[in-house]
């Protein structure tokens, strides 16, 4: 925690530097982080859930999503995209994530030339192949494309875009212009700061102007919390900021104002698990667990729609969790779930455990995602609409009352990245 009077982006790099503060993450600031996984499972969620919103379907065969980023967290994209069923072009400008991503088996296919890259976009959308595509190449080359390619056939080749580039820190690394190499770019950092960002500003400025373009032919665009509006906007690029009330807005919602805050609102949210035998069989057994619980649930009479969609969405994922290899590091899982889900999961757990069915403990956690776990007004708290969105009440009175009612572990911290 920092005094908020010395919680600048500058101050911060200082007390880094110092050895007094550090990156507060989210989850592995708090000692929760299961890798990749958790962000497969977030953005597969938000993109299922894009498709009903925007285009009114489950069935995103022939759906294309466009994006950027296959970095640590970012690389959970290609993955999400095969999962929900979609077609899943990610950007990425640096050739050794693009590789490690595809040795992991989490994204089929990489290709560097665009114009073969619009074939493979068309192919995969007659076919309604369910694939990810990792663009050797810098995103606002690829949204400029996909622009051009628009005005001249007037063919949409993308209805669902986002980002996930590191725009919490663009011009340290987290966000590359185009034109550079990553060398050149690194090189760039070091020698001359204030020009590099001057690229990454012109960079930004024209990404929105491509998207800008698309939006208005029927793209849906949405900030996926990184800071890429509130980065672009400082740009000067054209994202339609109007100081409100409620704070700064744009003209591109964030995914939790449009998407996932739906699903907060019913009570659903992250609900993790490891396994503190480290034995994949255990992990297996409270997959199968799980499953069952959610089946039973939603087969429950006078339940909404809406909750029983989120019930089936998570049952899909819980069926296909293991043969999509997501476990990075500890046997771990994550689920969405409401209330009753999550006791009635946990009771099941405490039972498996009683009668040696399951080897060890299972520790329960959660991340910021979950109701009322964070307050962020570009992402967690940017659908609050009385004023409060800036302000940190929500998670201090959760990890007080968390710490109140005997709850083991418990973090609190300030710096996400994205406020």
């Amino acid at each position: 925690m920092v005094i908020p009077n010395y919680s600048s982006r500058e101050e911060y790099d200082r007390f880094f530097a110092l050895g007094v503060s550090m990156y507060g993450q989210m989850t592995a600031g708090s000692y929760c982080y299961i890798g990749p996984q958790g962000i497969v499972h977030g953005t597969t969620i938000t993109v299922i859930n894009a498709g009903r919103k925007y285009l009114g379907t489950n069935d995103l065969r022939g759906v294309v999503f466009v994006t950027s980023g296959l970095g640590g967290m970012s690389g959970a994209q290609a993955k999400a995209a095969t999962i929900a069923g979609c077609v899943g072009v990610i950007a990425e400008v640096c050739e050794e994530a693009l590789l490690k991503r595809r040795a992991q088996g989490w994204l089929d296919e990489i290709v560097s030339d665009l114009d073969l890259l619009i074939d493979r976009i068309r192919d995969a959308k007659r076919n309604k192949i369910a694939t990810s595509i990792g663009f050797f190449g810098n995103i606002v080359e690829l949204w400029e494309r996909l622009a051009v390619e628009y005005d001249k056939t007037k063919e949409l080749l993308v209805e669902l875009g986002s980002d996930q580039t590191s725009c919490h820190n663009p011009f340290n690394g987290g966000y590359y212009p185009i034109g550079l190499t990553v060398k050149e770019a690194q090189s760039l950092m070091k020698t001359d700061s204030n020009q590099f960002k001057q690229l990454c500003e012109q960079s930004l400025v024209r990404q929105i102007a491509a998207i800008n373009r698309l939006s208005q032919t029927g793209l849906y665009f949405w900030d996926y919390g990184n800071a890429f509006l509130l980065e672009a906007h400082r740009a000067g690029a054209d994202v339609g900021a109007v100081n409100t009330a409620f704070g700064l807005q744009f003209k591109y919602p964030s995914y939790v104002q449009h998407i996932m805050g739906d699903i907060f609102s019913l009570g659903f949210g992250p609900f993790r698990w490891i396994c503190s035998s480290c034995d994949p069989k255990d992990l297996e057994i409270t997959d199968k667990i799980a499953l069952n619980v959610l089946k039973e649930l939603s087969q429950k009479d006078n339940i909404p729609k809406e909750v029983k969609d989120n019930y089936l969405d998570n049952i899909k994922w819980i069926t296909e969790a293991k043969d999509h290899n997501l476990v990075v590091g500890s046997e771990a899982r994550i689920l969405y779930s409401d209330q009753i889900g999550r006791v009635s999961i946990g009771l099941a757990f405490n039972e498996a455990i009683k009668n040696k069915t399951i080897q060890s403990p299972i520790i329960l956690s959660r991340d910021h995602h979950d109701v009322s776990g964070a307050d962020s007004p570009y992402r967690e708290t940017s659908n609050i609409y009385d004023g409060s969105a800036y302000t940190a009440d929500m998670a201090v009175s959760t990890v007080m009352g968390n710490a109140g009612r005997g709850c083991t572990w418990v973090a609190l911290h300030n710096g996400g990245g994205l406020t």
